[in-house]
């Protein structure tokens, strides 16, 4: 998932903050309790409200990401 989400941020990160959090680290543990953060991995889609738009799961392909990132941007 690594490569995935690198180049996802070479592509959005000037439009959408990349956050990337250890589940190990219990400097994360406001996170998990905030957004129900148990398992890598599992990403969010955030508003800068913090509302969680999206979640996913496990592996995900590129073009899921692609489809909801470019769904908030108005793409």
């Amino acid at each position: 998932m690594q490569p995935i989400v690198h180049g996802l941020e070479t592509e959005y990160g000037d439009q959408i903050e990349f956050v990337y959090l250890n589940i190990d680290d219990p400097n994360t543990r406001e996170a998990k309790e905030k957004y129900g953060y148990r398992v890598q991995p599992h990403f969010f889609l955030v508003t800068e409200d913090g509302e969680v738009i999206q979640q996913w799961l496990g592996v995900v392909q590129e073009e899921a990401f692609e489809q909801a990132f470019d769904e908030v941007l108005g793409k």
